[in-house]
């Protein structure tokens, strides 16, 4: 799942599953797992956030190039919202207000567009159904409990997005916990994904991974045992190893190679 391309991966496909089931249960869910390992982006991808999210912010005039981006919306009727880290309660509601608003205008759009809808166009149109809200860490009681009585109020799914134990810190709001629906762990990738992923890793190094060469199986199993399956920290690794192969014009990807990038990263995971 780098920048450069996604990959979908059995875990995404597991997000996708549950995310659906809980837009069309119209309950609360969580989804936990370690940094970096894609759960924030499998949210983005399953609220097309990286075609809309630009769009969404920089509100204005639209053209028609703009119309595909209202189908993606449309598709998923998602509203995907990181707070930042001062964010008020005030400010949470207004922005995830302003959001939802604009989601369900573009909607309303492609709807019209494509002959769905009929009737005088209004923008209070109840078209978004599911609000994810990620580092949801950062949201205090009293801004859980203003996601709570929107909820309670118009009965938009909600998904809550954070690290290993924000199931047990919810759990302390007995009005909130009490309406999950769902609690979804996000894992890292499994030892097939992983080897998936670093055959188009070597592709874009202009390399072919042989899975019976032994200097490629070294490699294989260093980048393993250093990443453990976290998508950020092979971004990162294989961003050093890049730059030690061009420095030290190698042609070959070994476990030095990996073991020199390696040594150049502050490495986060436990």
């Amino acid at each position: 799942m780098a920048a450069t391309g996604f990959v979908v991966t059995k875990e995404h496909r597991r997000f996708t599953e549950f995310a659906d089931a809980v837009r069309r249960q119209r309950t609360i869910g969580i989804c936990f797992g370690q940094a970096g390992i894609g759960k924030t982006l499998s949210a983005r991808r399953y609220a097309n956030w990286n075609k809309a999210g630009e769009l969404l912010e920089q509100w204005g005039p639209r053209d028609d190039s703009d119309f595909q981006v209202y189908a993606a919306l449309a598709r998923r009727r998602t509203v995907f919202y990181t707070p930042g880290v001062l964010t008020t309660p005030k400010e949470l509601g207004t922005e995830i207000n302003d959001l939802t608003l604009r989601v369900s205008l573009c909607i309303d759009q492609h709807l019209y567009k494509t002959a769905r809808k009929a009737g005088p166009r209004t923008s209070a149109s109840k078209n978004v159904e599911l609000i994810i809200i990620d580092e949801s860490e950062r949201l205090g009681p009293t801004a859980l409990e203003l996601m709570r009585d929107r909820y309670d109020r118009d009965n938009t799914a909600l998904i809550l997005i954070g690290m290993p134990g924000i199931e047990k810190q919810f759990s302390r709001y007995p009005q909130l916990y009490s309406r999950v629906g769902f609690a979804h762990e996000y894992r890292p990738l499994s030892r097939e994904e992983l080897h998936f992923v670093l055959e188009r890793r070597w592709h874009r190094l202009g390399h072919e991974l042989n899975p019976d060469d032994f200097t490629d199986a070294q490699a294989v199993a260093a980048i393993a045992r250093i990443t453990r399956g976290n998508f950020r920290l092979i971004d990162r690794l294989f961003t050093q190893m890049e730059r030690v192969m061009r420095i030290n014009e190698l042609t070959a990807i070994t476990d030095d190679v990996v073991e020199a990038a390696r040594s150049t990263l502050v490495i986060g995971i436990s």
